[in-house]
């Protein structure tokens, strides 16, 4: 993909705010939803504080790669449930800063054997029959989220206007990317989403002036507690950091030696789960800049500044960070790789968590429209999958059964349940539904490519066709 700006370019300041900006709203529903989720086990997360930590686990992530990968760190959704399950076993803030710790042990482990041994192992054990596969399953399996968001607006109830906003918000998106001007099309995001609360509101207005419900879609709520009563925190409030409500908390009764091993036995899998996805995002990302990023920077500084990045974002807002989807599909939307404007995002993003109207001007962006944006987003990340998937040969059986091992127990959701917590209604440790597709995926492609292939090469034949009447 010929890049307008490239990874080392830096477009002109006010170019490059505007390219930010876009990158922020892409990343800021999902980085605000998982400590939105977190807070309902009881243990309240502030959304603006983990949105400060993912700007300064980005800015980490920047210097550990020499400023040679292009890609933002938001919340991620992996560890929800390890976060959640550390929350309702009362093991307090310290217990969430001490568990995604061991998650960027983990990853800093992997990446100081990988520096030693080399990265080719990788390449052999991840081939682009068992990454493609994986990075459509990522796409597709956020689509729920996008679907619901677009039909249900972050609630319960199901609604066509919903809907006709979300499809608003993605048309906009695709005329802006397609159609418009020279500068429109580095834009797209900002356009879609702004067309599409627009809209939103207008539907709003005439929902409120006819007391027609079905078209009341915007919550205004997060304007009027910010600014009722008005006061100094309605225009500047410092966000609730993780490490001082962890000092407030004091030390937790819960925390001994035993908590510790549990938080390493919650966090632990999921961090060498995550390992795949850290892997299919560079790869998408290598793809779109045209440059082997897993060679230079190298997998092994890719992942310590996920890793310690995650850590460091857990610090300020109780959450695990890591690659964003949503940033990748910017950059290859806008065609912007440089690091310079992910540099600019960060900052902006820990900036803004001090803004209290912005921050409640963006929780107040109703879920169909983020909805209609994701259907951009996430598809790009499962259609960038498939494409990998070009290059390989899927009438070799070989590569056939990997591939559909990958995606048939991925899409299914086939998940690994290990122990209950019935506090929190979750099992103990999960393993993904990705994890699992890898897994399989793994071990059978191994098993199609060792040994010696059958005498008539049967194998490699294209599957029958079945002929019906």
């Amino acid at each position: 993909m010929k890049l307008v700006y490239g990874i080392k370019d830096r477009p002109s300041f006010g170019k490059n705010l505007v390219f930010a900006f876009q990158q922020m709203i892409a990343i800021m529903a999902a980085t605000l939803l998982v400590p939105i989720v977190v807070s309902q086990t009881g243990l309240k997360c502030d959304p603006a504080a983990a949105l400060f930590g993912a700007g300064a686990g980005t800015i980490v992530y920047l210097l550990f790669t020499r400023f040679k990968s292009p890609v933002f760190l938001g919340s991620s959704f992996t560890f929800l449930g390890a976060l959640s399950a550390a929350a309702t076993q009362n093991y307090g803030y310290w217990g969430l800063i001490i568990g995604v710790g061991f998650a960027g042990l983990v990853y800093a482990v992997i990446a100081i054997v990988i520096k030693i041994v080399g990265s080719g192992w990788i390449k052999k054990l991840l081939p682009h029959v068992i990454i493609g596969p994986i990075l459509a399953i990522i796409g597709l399996s956020l689509s729920g989220t996008a679907s619901s968001w677009m039909m249900y607006n972050g609630g319960s109830e199901y609604g066509l206007w919903y809907i006709l906003v979300g499809l608003v918000t993605f048309i906009a998106i695709v005329i802006a990317s397609t159609k418009g001007g020279k500068t429109v099309r580095l834009i797209p995001f900002i356009v879609g989403i702004g067309a599409g609360l627009v809209f939103a509101i207008l539907l709003t207005c005439i929902g409120l002036a006819t007391g027609y419900e079905a078209l009341q879609i915007v919550d205004f709520t997060p304007i009027k507690e910010c600014f009722s009563p008005l006061r100094f925190q309605s225009f500047f409030d410092c966000p609730k950091f993780t490490f001082v409500e962890a000092i407030k908390e004091g030390a937790t009764e819960n925390l001994d030696g035993v908590a510790i091993g549990n938080l390493a036995v919650l966090f632990v899998p999921i961090a060498v789960v995550e390992l795949a996805q850290h892997i299919s995002d560079h790869e998408n990302l290598s793809s779109i800049v045209e440059k082997e990023l897993l060679e230079d920077p190298g997998l092994h500084n890719t992942l310590l500044g996920d890793g310690i990045g995650s850590a460091v974002g857990a610090f300020f807002g109780g959450c695990a960070n890591t690659t964003y989807g949503e940033s990748i599909s910017c950059v290859a939307l806008s065609k912007n790789g440089s690091t310079y404007t992910i540099l600019t995002t960060a900052i902006m993003c820990m900036v803004v968590s001090f803004i209290s109207p912005f921050v409640a001007i963006i929780n107040m962006i109703p879920k169909c429209v983020m909805g209609g944006a994701c259907i951009a987003m996430y598809g790009f990340i499962s259609v960038s999958g498939l494409q990998m998937l070009k290059d390989v040969d899927l009438s070799d059986h070989r590569n056939l059964y990997p591939a559909a091992a990958i995606l048939v127990i991925g899409i299914g959701g086939v998940t690994l349940n290990f122990g209950y917590n019935a506090i929190s209604d979750t099992p103990y440790v999960q393993i993904t539904a990705l994890a699992v597709a890898m897994i399989v995926g793994i071990v059978v492609n191994y098993i199609t490519h060792s040994g010696k292939d059958n005498e008539a090469d049967v194998e490699n034949e294209k599957p029958d066709t079945v002929v019906t009447d």
